[in-house]
């Protein structure tokens, strides 16, 4: 018999390109600004959105920055893979503090290469290869929050 871990259901369908890029948004925001990573996200198939905590506003080369950064881990065709291991073991190198109450002792780790790795549950891409362009849509910051809008193209 297999031992196949017992994970919470999930009762999301993400669009796998778009939130694998929220993976990697997160990610380039952290490196940039050395912000945590997004406070609040909507994320769907024909357009997104990501807030950040900024102690003050970034400048419109940064938002190019952004942009820039993010592209360029697109096209390095990173595979994207799952990783099972304990709440134990997550500890020391995640915050816990988003698992839900009920979180089941395996959690699931999700690598982009070695460009970014976070507990999630959704569904992803592959490889970044499959993913496409990402652009910024629009921005706007208010009250110590950045709001960055999306889409792929």
């Amino acid at each position: 018999m297999d031992n196949i871990p017992q994970l919470n259901e999930h009762n999301k369908e993400e669009y796998p390109p778009m939130h694998t890029t929220e993976h990697i948004v997160n990610q380039t925001m952290v490196r940039l600004f050395g912000c945590g990573r997004a406070v609040s996200a909507h994320i769907e198939k024909k357009k997104s959105k990501l807030d950040f905590k900024l102690s003050q506003p970034p400048t419109e080369e940064q938002i190019q920055q952004i942009e820039i950064c993010v592209n360029r881990i697109i096209q390095e065709h990173l595979p994207v893979t799952t990783q099972y291991i304990t709440q134990a073991e997550a500890r020391d190198r995640f915050d816990l503090g988003r698992l839900p109450q009920n979180a089941s002792e395996t959690v699931r780790v999700v690598k982009v290469g070695d460009y970014d790795e976070c507990l999630c549950i959704g569904r992803h891409v592959e490889n970044t290869a499959e993913i496409g362009t990402f652009k910024i849509i629009s921005h706007d910051y208010n009250d110590g929050i950045l709001r960055l809008r999306f889409k792929l193209l």
